[in-house]
């Protein structure tokens, strides 16, 4: 392997035919120019430039160098303009794995910003639930990932980098015509005799777990992760559900009404990345646009106006007392 720069110089030397010339061109010493000569062909292992007289003539390696010279010094200029505009912002690729409803609210107004001030940004968008959307991140799959928690359910993995977004209140969806719509807010227990649509088993543990917090075992008639064919089961009477406001405020049958569960909570919303992905300009981009969007007076209304929004990203072992992780940057 060579120097590039000595790369460079031999390229001048044979343009001009001379040390001397080369040096005046580039603005070293003639001797700094023969010494880089001499360097390069130590590294090639066989002389470049044989002398006939006062000139310099090319030796065959000489010969084959200078043939692909220009194609190296050519690669090499193309391949930093890339990687400048690329640092600038100018262009770059950045892999969003999130879950649907966030895919519906929060990507969108993101990209767009996103995309008006860097138009050369490519955004690719991957649909993934986690913890598989976090699976994702792990393998390289995905640059960021937008995944949801609950109070309870386990942790993402401690090397993940968290940048705290929303929280999202649970809603019970009702018939417009059920009696418990006339209440404000709605207590789980209330609901034990009622048949329930839930989700598939994965991801119905946290509605289960508190059921039974409250002393009953849903009785769930019907179980889908379709969020229209949840609200027209709901609609026509056959059941009632839980559902995300952020779900309500993209998607809502006129045949139901949502109220507020105790003690369901909310669930918390974050986007998550791998340490080193925090350097990378693009995904560096995306991260500080979902911060600017979660922040949004829409998105303080589906918060319910209770929950402060985390201000900075936290790693993974700091929200979990567990073991240090890398300091994440400020966006």
């Amino acid at each position: 392997m060579f120097d590039s720069r000595h790369v460079r110089v031999f390229a001048e030397v044979v343009r001009t035919g001379s040390y001397t010339a080369a040096a005046r061109n580039l603005g070293y010493t003639q001797p700094a120019i023969s010494q880089q000569m001499k360097a390069l062909e130590r590294a090639v292992g066989t002389p470049l430039f044989t002398r006939v007289g006062r000139r310099l003539r090319l030796t065959e390696a000489g010969e084959v160098l200078s043939s692909h010279a220009e194609g190296i010094l050519g690669a090499m200029s193309a391949a930093q303009e890339q990687m400048t505009a690329i640092a600038r912002l100018r262009s770059g690729h950045v892999r969003v794995a999130a879950f649907p409803s966030a895919s519906a609210t929060l990507v969108p107004p993101t990209t767009a910003r996103v995309m008006a001030e860097h138009p050369g940004i490519r955004i690719e968008l991957l649909e993934a639930e986690p913890p598989d959307s976090l699976d994702m991140l792990m393998r390289g799959e995905c640059d960021i990932s937008l995944a949801f928690g609950y109070e309870g359910t386990p942790e993402p993995p401690e090397e993940l980098v968290e940048f705290p977004l929303l929280d999202d209140p649970l809603l019970v969806l009702l018939p417009a015509d059920h009696p418990l719509t006339e209440r404000p807010a709605v207590e789980l227990g209330a609901l034990a005799d009622e048949r329930w649509i839930a989700g598939c088993r994965r991801c119905r543990g946290h509605f289960a777990q508190a059921c039974r917090a409250v002393g009953f075992t849903p009785d769930i008639a019907f179980t889908t992760d379709d969020n229209l064919a949840v609200q027209s089961l709901v609609a026509a009477g056959v059941g009632v559900a839980l559902m995300p406001e952020m779900v309500l405020s993209f998607l809502r049958h006129p045949g139901v009404t949502g109220r507020p569960v105790t003690p369901m909570g909310r669930r918390r919303i974050s986007a998550y990345t791998l340490p080193s992905h925090q350097r990378i300009p693009a995904a560096r981009l995306m991260l500080g646009a979902l911060r600017q969007t979660a922040g949004t007076a829409d998105a303080a209304h589906r918060r319910g106006g209770d929950a402060e929004r985390g201000t900075s990203e936290r790693p993974r072992s700091e929200r979990s007392g567990a073991r240090s992780a890398p300091r994440a940057l400020d966006l």
